[in-house]
């Protein structure tokens, strides 16, 4: 089970370290591609969101060193932020990525938005080629979890989100958001999500800016709000008590200087900003200024404390599930491997009893229909007898530990003398040349349970 993971997440480093490795949506394609040109790996997908960056990846060989990948894509120095790293390795793998899919290891938990962040890194790296076989595999059962865990567990009920905690402590901070006005800067489903709960809230107005202003119209005309073209961004946004920022820009675009200049429109009048951007949107110079408020993603932790306790059996509940799926699913993945050398045994035997019909067909004369029944009935069951104990073998070393299964797969393919399960193309003289040394006797040939007519 060669599955790793490398990355940084809102546990391991603040958000001033996670900006540093966020990989903006229109880099991703370039990023898989690096990641594929690492020693060893065969597939890989990246999530980046605002409060994770991870690189999952899958080995040819059981190696992988993802922190070399770290290096040479960010450009670090040995040694540089790998505190704040962490790294999964196999059976661990795959217990976090079943984690992360469900929610147990987000910020909020029970928040849904992370399965829709990873299913949107998904396919990506499927639509670049990143991810085929074994990851595949292992992201499509993540999320089969994770609808599992949100169907058998109250982990969602009376949902939360980066977003609705954000307007929480904006309705902390204010008291109440009646007849408030709020500016939401980007039209993402961050942005969406908290001008939701603003109105449900209160909120009187919403104006909407984007880099792309046909986003900001329709997310504005969804709440019937005002949509501002985004170089008149500086002009309006004094207009706004509260200032809701998540783009995709690789630096801030409020600094201090805007912020002096929206006190100076709004006569002083306080101002609160969210940033939940990574990086962030917002340089935290403005918190110097008398008036101005600013709240990064690591402060809405704060809030979420609040959430945990109520949530506390239900993700009890849900991680037992993840731990109960986890083992099924390494069951199902090392009896998955063990299936190519069955296969290969099987077609390699039929070949084998095949030529060694045709061979003794010249002695056998010509044959009834039931005499050539008999030969086939005959030829089957000894090769079933043969073939019982190594698949019995192989099914059973599957269902145990992997050191186990890859032992016993590697002595069958050395017995039958079988190609390895990735060779590109079998040589098709092999069977042929095998039975000039083995065949004596049809007793003596194995055969398959596989009908080489069907």
């Amino acid at each position: 089970m060669n599955f790793f993971v490398i990355g940084v997440n809102h546990r391991t480093a603040p958000v001033e370290v996670r900006e540093r490795f966020a990989i903006p949506e229109s880099r991703l394609p370039e990023a898989l591609e690096k990641l594929l040109s690492q020693d060893g790996v065969e597939e890989g997908m990246i999530v980046s969101t605002c409060n994770r960056v991870e690189v999952f990846a899958r080995s040819r060989n059981g190696e992988c060193d993802l922190k070399q990948f770290v290096r040479d894509y960010y450009g670090f120095k040995p040694g540089e932020f790998e505190q704040y790293c962490f790294e999964h390795n196999h059976i661990e793998a795959v217990k976090h990525v079943f984690r992360v899919a469900s929610s147990l290891d987000s910020m909020v938990v029970g928040e849904s938005q992370i399965l829709g962040q990873v299913k949107e890194a998904y396919a990506t790296a499927r639509a670049v080629g990143a991810v085929q076989s074994q990851l595949d595999m292992l992201l499509s059962r993540a999320f089969a979890v994770a609808k599992k865990v949100r169907t058998d567990t109250s982990i969602a009920t009376s949902s939360v989100s980066i977003a609705s905690v954000a307007v929480e402590l904006a309705e902390k901070i204010f008291g109440s958001l009646q007849g408030k006005s709020v500016y939401l800067v980007g039209a993402g489903k961050m942005c969406e999500l908290a001008a939701r709960h603003l109105l449900a809230h209160g909120a009187a107005k919403i104006y909407v800016a984007n880099r792309t202003y046909d986003r900001a119209v329709g997310l504005a005309s969804k709440f019937k709000g005002e949509a501002i073209p985004f170089e008149k961004l500086y002009d309006t946004v004094g207009k706004a008590d509260i200032v809701i920022s998540s783009t995709g820009a690789p630096h801030t675009i409020f600094r201090k200087e805007h912020g002096e200049k929206f006190l100076a429109q709004r006569r002083n009048r306080p101002m609160f900003f969210i940033d939940i951007a990574v990086p962030r949107d917002i340089d935290p110079g403005l918190n110097d200024l008398d008036g101005i408020f600013v709240y990064d993603i690591d402060d809405l932790q704060q809030v979420v404390k609040a959430h945990i306790g109520d949530r506390k059996r239900e993700a009890e509940r849900a991680e037992s599930l993840v731990e109960e799926e986890v083992n099924r699913f390494q069951q199902r993945l090392q009896t998955a491997e063990v299936v190519p050398t069955i296969v290969s045994l099987q077609e390699h035997l039929e070949t084998l009893r095949q030529a060694e019909i045709d061979r003794m067909r010249g002695r056998l004369g010509q044959l009834t229909p039931e005499q050539e029944s008999a030969v086939e009935a005959l030829t089957r069951g000894i090769i079933n007898k043969i073939m019982h104990t190594p698949i019995t073998t192989l099914k059973s070393a599957a269902r145990e530990q992997q050191e186990s299964a890859t032992t016993v797969v590697e002595v069958v393919r050395k017995l039958f003398n079988l190609h390895a399960p990735h060779a590109s193309q079998p040589a098709q003289r092999e069977p042929r040349e095998e039975q000039q040394e083995v065949a004596v006797s049809a007793e003596q040939k194995p055969t398959s349970v596989t009908n080489s007519k069907a």
